[in-house]
């Protein structure tokens, strides 16, 4: 069990969300950054789809009120245990009645609890993500408050003190940039890129788009000069996911993000790939996106790197854990 002692707004309990549903008019929902989500699960031994803690803002405290073994992915930030500095992406094992604190991030956006054996709330339409427009899921489908409690399996592993590296450290970006505030995205042309004007086209591409503070888990809302179309249309709705990047009549872009719309109606003009959303959700407001253009089979190559990452780290967790215990054996084994 853990207790909430300290939150701001919009801090849910989130896994990698419940696909399937989206014909019924329910979205996906569940972490913004999968990535990080993940990570934090194969550090733990975990289920990839054990639920954590998404924070979106700071500070964050709460108590461990049973032994736990957690780490923070997705931001590097403060983070104090009982005042003790822990460095994140880094696992590490709580004793009953200490406090662990998360500051503002340094660098990224959202961070992520994650709970060696996954946070027990009530599964819901196959998962345990928030979904906070539908008020289901999670904790009563709500952000958490100070005074919450959260029921956890109360695992804890033999072995602590290993970490992984950010996948912004592995991962290359698509272009290097001087100004980290600015985000490179990569993007493919959608269905509706033909509507608009050579110029609008042009611009899509050229401008590092602003994101406004009109901005959320359903979709970043971003400043630039508007996107023209040739000509006025009337488009029947359609499905949306994550990453579709919708023109609204004003002409200023909506990317869509893990709770877009289940459908919508405005002419689509790109969809951020697959492989670049985490970053997409570790961009603050305020902060620029550069969108790069790339062909599908470009998009599906990009998933490479990523899902190598991943696997590399489990073979190094496995390994680490299997040589620790081997260590400890051999220690007990010398001292009998």
């Amino acid at each position: 069990m853990i207790t909430i002692l300290e939150t701001s707004a919009l801090n849910t309990v989130q896994d990698l969300g419940r696909p399937g549903y989206r014909n019924l008019g329910v979205g996906t929902s569940g972490a913004m950054d999968t990535l990080a989500l993940q990570v934090g699960n194969i550090l733990l031994g975990n289920q990839m789809d054990d639920a954590c803690i998404e924070l979106q803002t700071y500070p964050f405290v709460l108590r461990f009120d049973a032994p736990a073994t957690f780490a923070v992915t997705g931001i590097d930030a403060a983070i104090e245990l009982d005042g003790r500095t822990l460095l994140p992406w880094m696992v590490a094992t709580a004793a009953a009645g200490q406090v662990l604190r998360i500051g503002p991030p340094k660098a990224g956006a959202r961070g992520y609890i994650c709970l060696a054996g996954g946070i027990e709330v009530p599964v819901v339409l196959g998962s345990r993500s928030t979904q906070l427009r539908g008020s289901f899921g999670g904790l009563d489908g709500r952000p958490l408050e100070a005074g919450d409690t959260l029921r956890t399996t109360g695992v804890t592993l033999d072995v602590a003190g290993y970490g992984a590296l950010p996948p912004a450290a592995v991962l290359d970006a698509v272009a290097d940039e001087v100004d980290a505030r600015v985000i490179n995205l990569r993007a493919m042309p959608a269905t509706d890129y033909a509507l608009f004007t050579p110029e609008a086209q042009k611009r899509l591409w050229d401008t590092p788009w602003r994101i406004t503070p009109q901005s959320n888990r359903v979709g970043y809302r971003l400043q630039g000069a508007p996107l023209e179309l040739r000509h006025r249309v009337e488009l029947r709705s359609y499905g949306v996911i994550a990453g579709i990047v919708q023109v609204p009549p004003a002409g200023e872009p909506i990317v869509q993000l893990a709770d877009a719309n289940t459908v919508g109606g405005y002419p689509r003009i790109a969809t951020v790939i697959e492989a670049d959303l985490w970053r997409l959700a570790q961009a603050r407001i305020g902060w620029r996106i550069r969108l790069h253009e790339c062909s599908f089979s470009e998009g599906v190559a990009a998933m490479q790197p990523v899902n190598a990452y991943l696997d590399d780290l489990r073979m190094m967790v496995a390994h680490y854990r299997s040589s620790a215990r081997c260590r400890a054996g051999m220690k007990s084994g010398a001292k009998a």
